[in-house]
């Protein structure tokens, strides 16, 4: 099966399920955090992943309607990929100062098809974001698939304009010039927040 085909099938697997993601606890699946990213020892981005998401508006209105979208991260290499993570995150891009992270005004969750609930990701900080429970590997030409639903609150201050996203990042430990190093992908959606 070529690549192509199987990223459609891949596609057409995500719009029709709600999920398909491993009941793996994350902390079995996390690679030391220490390690430096392969960029930084001198890989090149390697593509080694496919990112897409479906259902991520172009803007999104302010209050405490979800938003409902799925993402898809297809290995699209060759080799099986070890120490394998999912994390998922809402925030936004801050460019000059003055600027804010939206990440703090908003909620982030992912369906847990183990307990048949919906699971609310938020760090200590305060910002909605968080690793996910998924498989340890992940084979050549497999696909994750995570349902997450998000929303932005009122009380954002809109007092400039947020280049804001949301999506899931897949990380794997790789060797790179005798140094373990971890390399990431990413299938996120853009989107602008708006008053009601």
């Amino acid at each position: 099966m070529t690549l192509r085909r199987a990223l459609s099938l891949t596609a057409a697997t995500a719009a029709l399920l709600p999920l398909a993601v491993a009941a793996a606890p994350a902390a079995q699946a996390a690679p030391a955090v220490d390690l430096p990213t392969c960029s930084d020892v001198g890989q090149e981005q390697n593509n080694t992943f496919v990112g897409r998401t479906f259902g991520v508006p172009h803007s999104v209105t302010l209050g405490t309607h979800w938003t409902t979208y799925t993402a898809t991260l297809t290995n699209a290499s060759a080799n099986e990929l070890k120490s394998f993570t999912l994390g998922a995150t809402l925030g936004s891009y801050v460019y000059n100062e003055g600027e804010r992270d939206l990440s703090p005004y908003g909620d982030l969750q992912y369906w847990d098809s183990a307990r048949h609930a919906w699971k609310t990701l938020r760090q200590a900080d305060g910002d909605a974001r968080g690793t996910l429970p998924g498989p340890k590997t992940l084979k050549p030409r497999r696909s994750v698939h995570v349902q997450l639903r998000f929303r932005v609150g009122k009380d954002l201050p809109l007092d400039h304009a947020y280049d804001a996203f949301t999506g899931l990042t897949g990380t794997f430990v790789d060797r790179y010039h005798d140094t373990d190093c971890t390399v990431r992908g990413d299938a996120f959606g853009g989107f602008s927040p708006r008053k009601a």
